[in-house]
């Protein structure tokens, strides 16, 4: 909506404030400063000539819906079912705010607590919140849930393997504490049991594993929380939420705390953002998890109702004894993955995942055919896995994969140097024979080998009946 903001409305607000003129607003800012001409802006357009001016320039944005995508690293090109928008659409959910209050809708406290039900189902944890901001926030969250458990304020271990961004996020918010993030290095891809236990002492409150993590690499999750528990540390496990669907449950395997980021559960890539973070824990940790939490009950006719359960680690309540900065929660996008767990059901999920696991396998072996590539890692891997390239012109080989219309991997020395020469590919259950095909042939052209990839069914591929039967 477009208020139009006239001189006589101006002339009020200035009447109401004692300010003579606009000018006199900027007397603090010194002459030099101040633009002393009119802005240099075009002159006004039509709605026409703004709308088709506008649209040329969106124009000029690539993305996922007209490149092939084989990004990943936190953001996935997954399906979205067509019920997500319609039903996460509705005026109800679209434009009502964030559970925040009592009073809030039974509708929306319906959608939370049946959300928070199945990230408790998924994760095989005890209880969940109602949502954090994003993937790298829950992760914070979860450290800082674990030194308020243990009462151990000062060291935090974490794998390298781990998202590199969450850990660039707990690093600044330790800066603030004085708490130290003890980082141990996977040179293999994977954690090496002898350096995470070394690392581990009884001033360590929690250790943070990613499974499957950053690499794709798969971590053995059970060895390492008997190594934090042996030391009276918390186990915290960041996951792909797809990756559950064929993995057992964090929780299964040891797991105190559980995070993800759930932009794969039916929201879009969207440049990044927003998104969604999940968090779950054991039921002793349930007064100290952070943001909101909707239980069930009955009212005073003894018919099923909902309400708004905790909510009391927040500074709006526990002011600076509070555990947790965060006040608000990302509601739209909890109900789209409800929707989505709701729509694929377990069996749906499991489908997704083997779709997932086979098509990035069968990647792997196609890229790897050229002798020029290779994986970086000899360990499992889920959907992404780390191609390294012999001749080490990662930038160049991925711009020329853009030009042929892929949005081939992402070239990993941002974040690890000595990864340079490496880059992460992804494969989702989206990615068809062709597009895999068209992938390793590009790159093979890119290497100086003519010859084409040719189709072929690798061991653990999937190829889907459509691509059969026009086979």
């Amino acid at each position: 909506m477009y208020f139009y903001n006239t001189p006589e409305d101006q002339q009020a607000m200035l009447a109401a404030i004692g300010a003579a003129s606009i000018t006199e607003l900027f007397r603090s800012i010194p002459e030099s400063m101040q633009l002393s001409r009119p802005l240099n802006l075009p002159p006004a357009l039509t709605e026409i000539e703004l709308t088709q001016h506008l649209s040329a320039l969106a124009a000029k944005n690539d993305h996922a819906g007209n490149k092939v995508c084989f990004l990943g690293g936190g953001s996935y090109d997954h399906f979205i079912p067509a019920v997500i928008d319609a039903l996460a659409g509705r005026g109800e959910f679209y434009t009502s705010y964030t559970p925040y209050q009592p009073e809030v809708s039974q509708g929306n406290l319906q959608a939370t607590f049946e959300y928070q039900t199945l990230i408790c189902q998924l994760t095989g944890m005890d209880v969940s919140n109602a949502s954090l901001y994003d993937g790298g926030s829950a992760t914070v969250e979860a450290a800082l849930l674990a030194i308020s458990v243990t009462r151990r304020p000062k060291k935090v271990v974490t794998l390298g393997s781990v998202h590199p961004e969450y850990r660039q996020i707990l690093a600044t918010y330790f800066t603030a504490m004085e708490a130290e993030l003890v980082t141990v290095a996977c040179p293999a891809g994977a954690a090496n049991l002898e350096d995470v236990a070394a690392a581990i002492d009884d001033q360590t409150a929690a250790v943070l594993v990613q499974h499957p993590n950053f690499f794709g690499c798969l971590e053995e999750v059970e060895k390492l929380a008997k190594l934090a528990h042996d030391k009276g540390a918390l186990l915290i496990v960041a996951c792909d939420p797809i990756s559950l669907g064929l993995l057992k449950r964090p929780g299964d395997l040891g797991a105190d705390v559980v995070v993800a980021e759930g932009q794969s559960l039916g929201s879009p890539m969207a440049y990044g953002g927003p998104y969604l973070g999940i968090m779950a824990c054991r039921e002793q940790f349930v007064r100290r998890m952070p943001g909101r939490i909707a239980g069930q009950t009955v009212d005073r006719r003894g018919k099923r109702c909902w309400v708004l359960t905790l909510q009391t680690r927040e500074q709006h309540i526990r002011r600076e004894k509070a555990t947790s900065n965060i006040c608000t929660n990302q509601g739209l996008f909890a109900l789209r993955a409800a929707i989505y767990l709701s729509v694929l059901g377990p069996q749906g999920l499991r489908e997704t995942a083997e779709n997932c696991l086979r098509k990035a396998h069968y990647a792997a072996e196609a890229i790897t055919a050229d002798e020029r590539f290779r994986l970086a890692f000899a360990q499992p891997y889920f959907k992404e896995f780390v191609v390294r390239d012999s001749k080490g012109d990662v930038k160049e080989l991925l711009h020329d994969a853009y030009d042929a219309g892929l949005l081939a991997g992402v070239p990993l020395g941002q974040w690890y140097p000595e990864l340079s020469d490496c880059f992460l590919v992804t494969v989702t259950e989206k990615r068809t024979q062709p597009e895999i095909d068209h992938l390793a042939n590009t790159l093979s052209a890119g290497s100086g080998v003519s010859s084409l990839h040719k189709p072929h069914t690798a061991r653990g591929a999937f190829i889907s009946r459509s691509e059969m039967s026009a086979q």
